[in-house]
């Protein structure tokens, strides 16, 4: 997979090359164009010539790197070419093929295609300089030969060591980017696990707080008009209606559960309303004394349902464990929120050694809306339930 600079590393790339630009303008053409006019000679203008032929082609190339006519492949012969041409007329290339040598690693297609071209250049630099200093023996010298091949050796190991960088470079940006993709999906695994568990968490609760209430009062009620039909017949008959009204309300909540039914809630419209029906029910099953302050208090809908499941979840509680004569409920609003107290005179429980579902499933209803649970209570001393749920859940 080939890697694509980013945006920053395409602007470094753009920069490094605009200085490499101003400084091969600079230490490679310009001192060859001023020494020509300043010491002329039947081979200047030729040589002028072909120092605006490799400008012209490298400004072409730099600023248009997919020109159909002159594309970099191309160039690079003519660059070696007229630095073989240049040798050959002056007899010094040696500088200007060094200063030249980054070319033949930034265009060319490969690191073997720059090796090729740049050996192509500094054997047509070497053999301009011999042919030039076989015309003028008295001025041979080895320098520039010797500052040519060296030039090339060190251009080639330094080209290579770049791009074996750049090649670990990119292997270590591949596999980075194979770590992350890896860690994304691990990542988007343990989302899903954890969005199947909040929601396998989120149906217990719900069938902890409709369903299993329903079937336990079900249950309570069957036993008790099972035992009153010879005794109380009107009364078993009043039980038998209360067990069809909550086989019916766990149809209505089986359906919302599984997707059948629309979530309309069991508590739209005003709560005082709902709760009071919840209570009369209630006192109707078991037969205790309640009573209620119950105002009319605005709240969205998620508030309503969780005061309606925290009332039906300590009821349940008081029918099934508390052995109380008397239950009392208590909604007030407040400035900063509303909160219900559910109280009876049962035999109480010590609140550190009750781990069950329905309070670990009322604290967790209330916290999700930022409220809280409060339970106090003590053997032989009854129970008190605080909910309090805070303004921002409020209408």
């Amino acid at each position: 997979m080939i890697q694509r600079p980013q945006p920053g590393d395409r602007f470094r790339i753009r920069i490094v090359r605009r200085w490499y630009a101003v400084s091969w303008v600079l230490l490679g053409v310009c001192p060859p164009v001023i020494s020509e006019l300043n010491h002329g000679g039947a081979t200047r203008y030729w040589s002028l010539a072909l120092l605006a032929l490799i400008a012209l082609g490298y400004a072409t190339v730099a600023a248009f790197p997919r020109n159909r006519v002159l594309r970099p492949h191309a160039y690079l012969g003519v660059l070696a070419l007229a630095l073989g041409a240049l040798s050959l007329l002056r007899g010094d290339g040696a500088a200007l093929f060094i200063v030249s040598l980054p070319q033949f690693w930034l265009f060319a297609r490969s690191p073997r295609h720059s090796i090729a071209y740049s050996g192509a250049a500094a054997a047509a630099t070497v053999a301009g300089i011999v042919r030039h200093q076989s015309w003028h023996v008295e001025d041979f010298s080895t320098g520039n030969i010797v500052f040519t091949l060296i030039g090339y050796t060190a251009g080639v190991l330094l080209g290579l060591g770049v791009v074996r960088i750049v090649e670990q470079s990119d292997e270590r940006a591949r596999h980075l980017a194979a770590e992350l993709a890896s860690a994304q999906q691990r990542l988007a695994e343990a989302h899903r696990l954890q969005g199947a568990t909040e929601e396998r968490e989120r149906l217990a609760r719900e069938i902890h707080d409709t369903l299993a209430q329903g079937f336990a009062s079900i249950i309570v009620l069957a036993e008790a008009a099972r035992s009153g039909l010879d005794t109380d017949p009107g009364r078993s008959a009043r039980q038998l209606l209360s067990i069809e009204n909550t086989a019916r309300e766990n149809f209505a909540e089986a359906r919302v559960l599984v997707g059948s039914a629309p979530r309309s809630g069991p508590a739209l419209g005003s709560i005082a309303g709902t709760l009071r029906r919840t209570l009369e029910r209630f006192a109707e099953d078991t037969g205790l004394a309640v009573t209620a302050d119950l105002p009319d208090v605005e709240c969205d809908q998620p508030t309503r349902i969780a005061l309606l499941r925290c009332t039906q979840e300590s009821l349940a509680n008081v029918r099934k464990h508390a052995a109380a004569s008397t239950v009392e409920i208590v909604l007030t609003p407040s400035p900063y929120g509303v909160e219900l107290e559910i109280t009876d005179d049962g035999r109480g429980f010590v609140v550190e050694h009750a781990h069950g579902f329905g309070l670990n499933g009322m604290r967790n209803r209330l916290a999700e809306l930022g409220g809280e649970l409060t339970v106090t209570s003590s053997l032989g001393d009854g129970t008190r339930i605080l909910a309090a749920i805070p303004t921002n859940s409020q209408v």
